[in-house]
């Protein structure tokens, strides 16, 4: 497709710092590689903030990363890595013949790509992600964007922002999932519970054991797997041992992309208990899965299919009981969104007149 720039430039506080690190980031890996795919004429460089921990310029699957190390550096630091990164930008301009930008999340990288494209004459947009849209994103009232430059991940995030900031982004483009990665699925479903996610706070998996802890008494042999890594990692261990649940929940750690993918293709429920999330991958990547999605928060105004959102850990539970006995339970794939379409619904903003697609 034709996308009215030649060059993307993709501003983002980081980027998997090779090929094999597929846990970092995958909404955005998967959505470069989608954009490579919808229109493989486009010259893409991502200029990565703060993640990988350097500053030399290296290459993901043929795309051209720009690291600039600015993780935990003093505002001087940061001040001095801005004037660099404007600099290589300036230089990138010089090369190129018609260049857009897009910044991921509405903070530091969007305030450097506001300004940077208003001096040069730019197209510029930001990607509202996730948290940006809670109460406290210091850095809106200093990019003090438009309407028309944000997009929003899910009708939730919109929907937040504008109730924090008062400005409504005026374009819903989704996250999506890409089939691609999926191996063809297993005859067996062997996990009860799954859970993927960074063992933080906000993700609350101390509900998840909980959880599992009251379905016990129904289920003896339940089977639930957690994914991911954090700081809360110890305290989750600890909670389980306390429960008497070591038989019951594996905690996996942080894997490899792939395979999560064919974990959760094992999966028949797919709890997400978190207290905030704009638009999951990992739910995304459930459903497509053949599992059942229950979470406390809802994405999207329409109704997706397999997604059950509760008001409550009480809910959650009943629900997740509800699937599990239930021995006719449809785990058919499930994908409201792919990534591709989303790819080429931002490639459509940098047309002559990006209007048409309001």
């Amino acid at each position: 497709m034709r996308s009215g720039i030649t060059d993307l430039v993709l501003l983002a506080p980081g980027f998997p710092r090779d090929e094999s690190d597929s846990a970092c980031l995958p909404a955005q890996q998967v959505f470069v590689r989608s954009l490579r795919q919808v229109c493989p004429e486009l010259q893409i460089t991502i200029f990565a903030w703060e993640y990988p921990y350097h500053s030399s310029p290296y290459h993901w699957h043929g795309v051209r990363v720009i690291p600039f190390n600015a993780f935990n550096r003093s505002k001087l630091a940061k001040l001095i890595l801005a004037c660099r990164m404007w600099i290589q930008l300036k230089q990138q301009l010089r090369r190129k013949k018609n260049v857009g930008l897009l910044s991921f999340w509405c903070t530091e990288c969007a305030l450097f790509g506001k300004y940077f494209a208003r001096w040069y004459g730019l197209r510029h947009f930001i990607w509202i992600l996730g948290q940006d849209a809670a109460k406290g994103n210091r850095f809106v009232r200093w990019i003090r964007p438009k309407a028309d430059e944000l997009l929003a991940m899910s009708d939730f995030l919109a929907r937040c922002f504008e109730e924090n900031y008062g400005i409504r982004p005026a374009r819903i483009i989704p996250n999506g999932v890409d089939k691609n990665l999926f191996a063809p699925a297993p005859n067996d479903r062997d996990i009860d519970l799954m859970g993927v996610g960074s063992l933080i706070p906000l993700k609350q998996y101390e509900l998840f054991v909980g959880i599992a802890k009251s379905l016990r008494p129904a289920f003896p042999g339940l089977k639930a797997v957690i994914c991911g890594n954090g700081p809360e990692r110890t305290k989750i261990e600890t909670l389980i041992a306390a429960e008497s649940l070591t038989d019951t929940i594996t905690l996996k750690g942080e894997l490899p992309h792939q395979e999560v993918l064919r974990l959760m293709q094992r999966a028949r429920v797919f709890l997400h208990p978190s207290s905030f999330e704009g638009f999951p991958t990992a739910c995304l990547e459930a459903l497509y899965a053949g599992a059942h999605v229950i979470s406390f928060v809802s994405p999207m105004q329409a109704w997706i299919n397999h997604w059950h959102v509760v008001d409550s850990v009480e809910e959650m539970a009943e629900k997740s009981l509800e699937i599990l006995q239930d021995p006719d339970a449809d785990h058919h794939s499930v994908a409201p969104f792919l990534m591709k379409e989303s790819a080429s619904l931002v490639l459509q903003l940098y047309r002559s007149n990006p209007s048409e697609i309001l």
